[in-house]
């Protein structure tokens, strides 16, 4: 009884010492901060209901391990009542902490009744197909993310309001950033707007979340937070680098006239090249036909 009473006491100091330990890890993210922290609070509760369960379950094995007559427990109303309010307080602290978390902007956010994007945050379209990610930035002239190695890779600063507006173009898939606290599904003819703020630089894996097809494995992208400064060169960059627009293959015919004295026609096949260089490339010899009249000078 002696071992039994020690170890219990062990294992309450035990606890005790880690609730009352700050974490020390920095929050990448406004989102995944409230949200470590709304499991902090869950903690602080679920850890004594463990430790008073488990040690009434272990007291009861212990206690009557040698009973072959049981013997039917009374009715003991104070018990009830107690159990019952402890419960209902309980279940109260844990609907309003979760209310307090899912509530806020940066956690769930509510189009028609949050603040929409301000002058100086930050806008990202983020388009889901099988099996890939379209991302732009509407508001800097709809620019798109530049390809990395694993996927698009969107570039955010820190320290700034960020929206991401997903959608999709044909299933359902998901948007998940989970070292930042983000996930929001890609509904097909809808939108939905997640909102955060990156405090910590760094690149951050993303990737879809909703299986889509045989080649879900593959729909990768990077989330990078940089400073300010960094932000404003690589949109500054992405602006000057000019978008090439691909130019439908076919065949044309080009016809020149000459002066009005001889009329020259030329046929040939003309390639157009997504660089832009068309290359001319004669199938029969350019013939000329006209009258030529010289008169002599005076």
């Amino acid at each position: 009884m002696r071992r039994t009473r020690l170890g219990l006491v062990t294992l309450l100091s035990a606890v005790v010492l880690a609730l009352a330990a700050d974490p020390v890890a920095a929050q990448a993210s406004a989102t995944s901060g409230l949200i470590n922290e709304l499991n902090g609070k869950l903690l602080y509760v679920a850890i004594p209901i463990t430790v008073i369960t488990e040690a009434i379950l272990i007291y009861t094995v212990i206690r009557f391990r040698r009973s072959d007559d049981a013997k039917p427990t009374k009715e003991n109303r104070r018990l009830e009542i107690t159990w019952t309010v402890a419960t209902a307080a309980v279940l109260l602290f844990v609907g309003v902490a979760s209310y307090g978390v899912l509530a806020n902007p940066n956690v769930t956010y509510m189009p028609s009744m949050d603040q929409g994007p301000g002058q100086d945050d930050v806008v990202v379209e983020a388009e889901a197909y099988q099996w890939g990610w379209n991302m732009r930035y509407p508001e800097e002239g709809n620019i798109s993310a530049p390809s990395a190695e694993g996927g698009p890779q969107i570039v955010i600063p820190k320290d700034t309001d960020v929206y991401f507006e997903i959608t999709s173009t044909d299933v359902i898939h998901g948007f998940a950033v989970p070292e930042l606290g983000l996930k929001q599904d890609a509904m097909p003819g809808a939108t939905n707007t997640i909102k955060t703020v990156a405090y910590e630089e760094g690149t951050y894996q993303g990737y879809c979340t909703e299986y889509c097809g045989v080649a879900h494995s593959q729909m990768y992208f990077t989330v990078k937070v940089v400073s300010q400064e960094e932000y404003q060169q690589f949109l500054e960059e992405q602006q000057s680098t000019p978008t090439p627009t691909a130019t439908p293959s076919g065949n044309s015919t080009a016809t020149a006239t000459a002066t009005p004295s001889g009329t020259s026609t030329t046929t040939g096949t003309s390639t157009a090249t997504p660089s832009g260089t068309s290359t001319a490339t004669p199938t029969s010899a350019p013939t000329a036909t006209g009258t030529a009249t010289a008169t002599p000078s005076n």
